[in-house]
């Protein structure tokens, strides 16, 4: 099911005009504004990316939780609410040979939570606006104690929005 989901992605996408770059490498700065969805909680976030070489990137991402007056009992605070991320991608979409205007990206990132990973995928109706959206997840949490608001952006989260070519 997802190789067919990700081959209708590909066709689709192929017919759309493909002068509009993804990502176009070194020194390419792309903005990400949008939503968090994760359990317990639903915010706004924004990243940033600057590309470095052909097919990576390096970037800092900030994002804050909305409406979470209490959690499982326990009064919310703002630094439970708040993260920030320092990342990095490589960009997969020249190399697996998508269309210039769509682009796959795996990366790591580093955060005031945890350590982790995320996958997602950017694509550009045209020179300078698109769609993302990324799923991310914790591999090393600095509290294991992790229950409560320390769930919060300590957990698997989904990422979806607007991207704008800087």
């Amino acid at each position: 099911m997802k190789k067919f989901f990700l081959a209708a992605m590909i066709a689709a996408f192929g017919v759309a005009n493909a002068q509009n770059d993804a990502f176009s490498g070194k020194d390419d700065l792309k903005l990400n504004i949008g939503a968090n969805f994760q359990n317990g909680g639903t915010g706004i976030m924004t990243s940033l990316d600057y590309g470095l070489g052909e097919s990576f990137s390096i970037g800092a991402q900030a994002g804050y939780l909305l409406g979470i007056d209490e959690v499982y009992g326990e009064k919310s605070r703002t630094e439970h609410r708040f993260d920030a991320k320092v990342r990095a991608s490589a960009h997969l979409g020249d190399v697996i040979g998508l269309p210039e205007n769509f682009d796959i990206y795996p990366g790591l990132n580093l955060g005031l939570k945890n350590f982790g990973a995320h996958a997602g995928a950017r694509y550009f109706f045209k020179k300078g606006f698109g769609v993302f959206a990324e799923m991310q997840v914790p591999l090393a949490k600095y509290n294991t104690d992790s229950d409560n608001y320390r769930l919060l952006n300590n957990q698997f989260a989904f990422l979806a929005g607007v991207s704008f070519d800087l």
